[in-house]
């Protein structure tokens, strides 16, 4: 597989940084994480990357694996060149504040719906891949491999089981939102009682970031995130 980075392709909460994907392949060379880089270069179009060819389906159902598969990920050693994501309410609001500052009136509803910041202690940081959505979630005969690594940073663990609950991405990518009880099932699934309940903690505030981020996408001309604004906004109701 070749792949050709955009240059504008960066966005708020997805970087898409070519360096940092090397880095991740390649702290994860030899296992069934993710695919293995074959080369890096410069091209007149853009950067890009050679790695191997992962067969398999994109992800469609199952959250328990997805659950299995990002425990995996969190125990691995953390790599050396990434960048460290802020972590805690108090970053994730501001992150929230920065879209909606920057869109102006189409974000006053929402900014009505801003939770209210909560205490929640330091947390080791941990290997994240950044962009855990169904689109890069590939189902093979050896089960599930992450692709598409140009979001990796280090930081709260929390992050990553974010952006796979989140209904705005698994509408995004064709997807029903999940339900209450599939996200019950993964996060047990996930395995660590501690990072569930700062998750569920802090379940409200990323529901709220995500919105800002559907927004400010929408505000720039893509109308299936005006779509999936509703649903994020809808489960942040139900928190």
């Amino acid at each position: 597989m070749c792949k050709l980075f955009r240059s504008n392709a960066a966005t708020p909460l997805f970087p898409n940084d070519p360096t940092a994907e090397a880095i991740a392949l390649n702290a994860l060379e030899g296992t069934s994480l993710a695919p293995r880089l074959i080369a890096t270069g410069a091209t007149n179009a853009g950067d890009s990357l050679v790695y191997s060819y992962v067969p398999g389906a994109p992800w469609r159902a199952g959250v328990t694996p997805v659950a299995r598969l990002l425990s995996q990920l969190h125990k691995r050693p953390l790599p050396n060149g990434l960048a460290r994501a802020e972590t805690g309410a108090v970053a994730l609001l501001a992150q929230g504040q920065m879209m909606l500052d920057d869109i102006g009136t189409q974000g006053r509803a929402l900014q009505g719906l801003k939770p209210a910041p909560v205490q929640m202690p330091a947390i080791a940081p941990v290997f994240l891949h950044g962009d855990v959505v169904p689109g890069n979630l590939l189902q093979g005969d050896k089960g599930l491999t992450l692709i598409d690594w140009q979001c990796p940073c280090v930081g709260d663990p929390c992050d990553d089981l974010a952006v796979f609950l989140s209904p705005a991405m698994q509408s995004i990518y064709g997807e029903t939102p999940l339900s209450s009880e599939d996200e019950q099932a993964f996060l047990s699934a996930y395995d660590a009682p501690e990072i569930v309940r700062r998750y569920r903690a802090l379940a409200p505030i990323y529901n709220w970031r995500m919105a800002t981020f559907c927004l400010w996408k929408a505000a720039r001309g893509d109308p299936d995130y005006a779509q999936a604004a509703k649903h994020e906004i809808a489960r942040l109701k139900q928190r």
